[in-house]
């Protein structure tokens, strides 16, 4: 108990295992939800009524417990007889008079209201919004609805639901389902209702409401119509131009009508994430709209298809539980990548995994498995487990299954479980009838246990044998969360005419293989299809067989390994064959990698190969050229930054290009200065002035710059202007800026932006200022609540400005706040001698009066 105590003062805690989660009991089944709610704008915050339609499962209900974070419960009615009801700070208790029998079908009656911290977010002037953008949205996933309405708030229950908000007569309301009425009401106001008639989780539940944009499309009967603030100039046409061509192709990929009335799509403000696929309605950020001049460098087509592959995949059949979730997220991952292929051909979808793959296998020393049940909070389940690596798998699953029999396994599992809730062994049960094979093995080592294979090939050619020999050893620690993967493996023989594929299985610590050929191959590829999920070592590829396979057409994952190869590669020809290719491959994705590749040689050669370069067709490809030209610290790569620059229209890449001349050695001040004010959509070519002012350390920035912001701050959305004043701390921050008043100052403006991302942007600016005289803004927040992030942005800032002051000065402090403390200790203690003196007094002359 001692060392327990010590350890927990030292700000240590001794180790506990995880704790594991499970689907949540259901001792009612919700029917349907009825919520009638009134947001106020002003207060930034929300009064309503929810009606609960339930009925007991399994044994009479004497008690029904919903969560309810910080709702002022106002009152509880029921149509059944109740006891009491008890409201805490994250659940609302009813207690019935007498059990509810099974089955009978009850109604609970909920009025409330609250100012959520979660779950609801308000985008109104007061938070530095604009007034004609003015809106309120909502956003379930995880777990975040339950600060807005009481609710039973678990993926494992579905049910029926409806919304009637009242607002502002001028303003959109948008909700789940089907638009039921519309009616005027005093003051103003106007009532909207909404029916969701399909059964759905409760996290999918949505409401919008505030001034919108409206553009529309049609899929047949299906209206799809989307909504975007006012005052963004983005292009709503371009950018969801494709969205009527995603839902015929999943329509026809998937073999499942789109299963909801219609499918709205809705740009907020400072969205809390890139998207979230609500029922019939999902809710975007505001990053998504662009305009033509980005080309294709903003296109959104990839977000798009996401959300909207949830509508099959995680709405119509929706995971049990959160240690499911590669169930809804793996699928919507996997299915727009296969929109990808669908839309820009085989070689987007090779060059998309193959980017994919290099990350995947980044993640060397992580154990966990993609279903886990063990985690502090449902949202540290969504990461890289669950998108790209769940997405893989299902595209090694389709590779093994074929394309026909992988259709028809997915079509049969959401036939079999559409409005229900599943778990990875509803899908493992259809592949196994279906394809009439075990599938168990798949699903255990690749779901259910972590990693992946780590492999060291080796290849060799006998001439007098006409036999090519490739040895695979699996060198990843084996553990009980590790296992030795078994798994088919691709390898493919480059030859003058042409090349010939071969398939083996693999499953042993180290295996050989032999293969009989007409001839020595000119280039060996393994995994040419991108269809497994390991890293290869493949020491036996030569720099001759990489430069062969850049002349191979037909293989492009040969050649992307062959720029890789080249990369490491210090020779002329080298740098001649990735020139080549940078300048003629007919994939952009080979010309993106062959300007990284010459930017590591970082030669003369490699440097006069891109500046040979520049004409790229592909703005994609351009764009990568002109950052690696910026990648070389030399006056002929900055004169082309500054002559690019001049002409370029598209705004993305002259914002790089302005970023580059941050390091230029030429005096650029005039340039940034003019780049400053300059519009450009999404304020690009702003942020790249200051990117590039923060690149040049000169405090002589920081007058324009604060100037700047000051009076600019609603062009800029949350994320870039916390970029920017990070940049004022940098600045205020320089060697020679003794005075760091001005950038201070500027700091202090925004510690209390209602802004989330802004506050706390400020807050860690002031960290990196490392001015003492932030201290006591810093100590306000560092007194929250440990959960809030305000609390670890002041912490951190505050050991940042600490760490830097002289340990003589910090000993003064202390030794002063002392000497303060024990000055008003005296003071106390005389004053509370003084009171107890004369309530001393007084009580004894009570008594002499009462005798």
């Amino acid at each position: 108990m001692a060392a327990f105590i010590l350890l927990t003062s030292l700000g240590v805690r001794a180790a506990e295992p995880m704790p594991r989660h499970y689907a949540r009991d259901r001792d009612f089944q919700v029917r349907h939800l009825a919520l009638d709610v009134t947001p106020d704008f002003r207060h930034r915050s929300v009064s309503g009524t929810a009606v609960i339609t339930f009925a007991p499962n399994g044994q009479p209900l004497e008690e029904m417990s919903l969560d309810a974070v910080d709702l002022r419960i106002q009152s509880v009615g029921s149509t059944e007889k109740i006891a009491a009801y008890n409201s805490t700070t994250d659940k609302l208790t009813i207690t019935f008079d007498q059990p509810i029998p099974v089955g009978r079908e009850s109604r609970v009656t909920i009025v409330y209201s609250a100012e959520p911290r979660l779950g609801l977010y308000f985008r109104t002037p007061e938070l530095g919004y604009k007034a004609e953008d003015e809106h309120v949205f909502s956003q379930g996933e995880a777990i975040e609805a339950r600060h807005w309405y009481p609710c039973f708030d678990a993926p494992n229950e579905k049910f029926t639901s409806e919304i009637t908000c009242h607002a502002p007569a001028d303003m959109t309301v948008l909700s789940n389902g089907r638009l039921v009425a519309e009616e005027a009401e005093g003051n103003g106001q106007r009532m909207t209702h909404w029916s969701q008639d399909q059964p759905h989780a409760n996290y999918l539940i949505t409401l919008v409401a505030g001034h919108f944009k409206k553009w529309e499309d049609h899929h047949g009967e299906i209206p799809l119509p989307v909504y975007t603030p006012p005052s963004d100039e983005g292009d709503v046409a371009l950018t969801f131009r494709d969205t009527r061509d995603v839902m015929e192709f999943y329509e026809q990929e998937i073999g499942e009508p789109f299963p909801w009335p219609k499918y709205g799509q809705v740009v907020v403000q400072d969205f809390v994430a890139g998207g979230m696929e609500n029922t019939s309605l999902t809710t975007l950020t505001d990053r998504t709209l662009h305009t033509a001049a980005s080309e294709n460098l903003q296109d959104s087509d990839g977000l798009i298809a996401h959300e909207m592959a949830h509508q099959w995949f995680g709405d119509l059949v929706t995971c049990k539980d959160w240690s499911q979730l590669w169930l809804n997220e793996s699928f919507a991952t996997f299915y727009a990548e296969l929109y990808n292929e669908h839309k820009n051909g085989a070689d987007a979808d090779l060059y998309a995994a193959y980017g994919t793959l290099a990350d995947l296998v980044s993640h060397s020393s992580d154990p966990r498995p993609i279903v886990n049940r063990q985690y502090e909070d449902p949202n540290e389940r969504f990461d890289y487990l669950i998108y790209p690596k769940g997405g893989f798998v299902l595209r090694m699953l389709r590779a093994q299954l074929g394309v026909a029999l992988y259709r028809q396994c997915i079509k049969t599992y959401l036939e079999r479980h559409k409005f229900g809730n599943v778990v990875t062994e509803d899908l493992a049960s259809v592949v196994e009838e279906l394809s009439g094979r075990s599938y168990e093995q798949f699903f255990d080592q690749w779901i259910y246990h972590g990693h992946f294979p780590e492999l060291e090939a080796h290849y060799a050619w006998d001439q007098k044998t006409r036999m090519a020999k490739i040895s695979v050893r699996q060198t990843q620690k084996v553990t009980d969360e590790v296992f030795l993967f078994e798994f088919p493996f691709t390898v493919s023989f480059g030859e003058k005419n042409g090349s010939i594929e071969q398939t083996v299985n693999v499953k042993e610590r180290e295996a050989e293989f032999y293969f009989p050929l007409p001839e020595a191959p000119r280039v060996v590829t393994l995994d040419p299809h991108l269809a497994l999920l390991a890293k290869i070592d493949f020491p036996d590829y030569t720099v001759e067989m990489a430069r062969a396979a850049l002349e191979d057409s037909s293989n492009l994952e040969g050649r992307l390994r062959a720029v890789e190869k080249l990369r490491g590669t210090t020779d002329l020809l080298s740098v001649e064959a990735l020139k080549r290719a940078l300048q003629h491959d007919a994939c952009w994705g080979v010309r993106h990698e062959a300007a990284g590749a010459l930017l590591a040689h970082h030669s003369e050669e490699s440097l006069a190969a891109l500046l040979d370069s520049r004409a790229q067709t592909d703005a994609r490809v351009r764009r990568r050229v002109m950052e690696c030209i910026a990648g070389f610290y030399e006056a002929r790569a900055f004169a082309a930054e500054r002559t690019a620059l001049a002409s370029e229209a598209n705004p993305n890449i002259a914002e790089d290009e302005i970023r580059a001349l941050g390091r230029s050695t030429e005096d650029v001040r005039a340039l940034l200065l003019e780049a400053l004010p300059s519009h450009s959509y999404h304020n690009t070519r702003a942020n790249g002035a200051i990117a590039a002012m923060r690149a040049r350390h000169d405090e002589s920035y920081l007058p324009p710059l604060i100037d700047y912001l000051t009076n600019h701050a609603t062009e800029f959305n949350s994320r870039d202007f916390g970029a920017a004043l990070d940049t004022v701390a940098v600045l205020g921050h320089g060697e020679d800026n003794k005075d760091k008043t001005a950038a201070r100052e500027c700091l202090l403006r925004y510690v209390n932006d209602r802004r989330q991302k802004v506050q706390l942007a400020a807050i860690k600016a002031l960290g990196v200022l490392e001015d003492p005289r932030g201290i006591p803004a810093l100590e306000t927040f560092a007194l929250a609540d440990a959960a809030d992030p305000r609390y670890g942005a002041a912490t951190n800032a505050l050991a940042a400005i600490r760490a830097e002051r002289p340990p003589a000065e910090e000993w003064k402090e202390l030794r002063d706040t002392v000497l303060d403390l024990q000055k008003t200790d005296t003071k106390l203690r005389g004053d509370v001698d003084g009171l107890k003196k004369q309530w001393e007094a007084q009580r004894s002359g009570r008594k002499k009066s009462e005798r």
